[in-house]
């Protein structure tokens, strides 16, 4: 695909210079403090725009723990028994890797592993493994992750794409959510033409619980930029992705 260098940039300020209007739920839109109203006690938060933490994750696993002890008496099990003695903390430690994205930042992620490049076709990695954990059910939906991007000027480290998706997924989530705060973090990092994400997923809430359809998968894109308004560049992405 040929893109003009001229008509690139400019369709690339064009979008960038929309950004500004993107909200993606769940993500505050300003700094939350400890003199905000509702958090002056706050000792940890979980998203990444705060300016207080603990000083280690493994500070919070003592009252985890308890909560983990007192929701298998709830389900009236005894957590004093051989088998369970050690589960409370197991969880705990296993709830707090499972969130680690929490603690990730997208700049400390890349660190530095952006560099100026005169190449403007796309960049695709497809097929990026994907953990998470669904907010509403606080069980896992997995599955993969493709993005491509178009450059503008800036490439950046392959690997750092699948450093996003970890940082991203580790949290509570939700998979419409998931996928546009992936592509929104391409484009903060390296300011392309545009941006695709698709997410493809199977969710343990459906298979486990509730309608119990095991072979069902939930698919969802994001597309930004020339993505959204160009069709034969969306096209080349999706075959990209779907070629086996």
């Amino acid at each position: 695909m040929e893109v003009n260098g001229n008509q690139q940039s400019s369709n690339s300020r064009a979008w960038s210079d929309n950004l500004g209007c993107v909200h993606v739920p769940g993500t505050p839109k300003t700094p939350r403090t400890s003199t905000t109203p509702g958090h002056e006690k706050c000792t940890f938060h979980h998203d990444l725009e705060l300016d207080h933490h603990p000083p280690t994750r493994e500070a919070l696993l003592p009252n985890m723990s308890e909560s983990y002890k007192l929701l298998l008496k709830s389900l009236g099990e005894n957590p004093t028994r051989p088998g369970l003695l050690k589960t409370p903390e197991r969880a705990a430690k296993a709830m707090l890797f499972f969130t680690k994205g929490y603690d990730q930042s997208l700049e400390e992620t890349l660190n530095g592993a952006i560099f100026d490049e005169d190449h403007d076709e796309m960049v695709v990695v497809k097929d990026i493994e994907m953990f998470s954990m669904c907010e509403h059910h606080l069980v896992p939906f997995y599955g993969k992750v493709s993005i491509g991007y178009l450059p503008c000027g800036k490439i950046l480290g392959l690997s750092k794409l699948a450093r996003i998706v970890e940082i991203y997924s580790r949290r509570l989530q939700v998979q419409e959510r998931l996928t546009k705060q992936i592509a929104l973090a391409v484009t903060n990092a390296v300011q392309p033409t545009g941006v695709a994400v698709v997410v493809e997923a199977v969710h343990m809430c459906m298979v486990m619980r509730g309608v119990q359809k095991i072979n069902s998968k939930t698919v969802t894109s994001t597309m930004l930029g020339v993505f959204r308004d160009d069709p034969k560049t969306r096209e080349e992405f999706l075959n990209l992705v779907q070629t086996k």
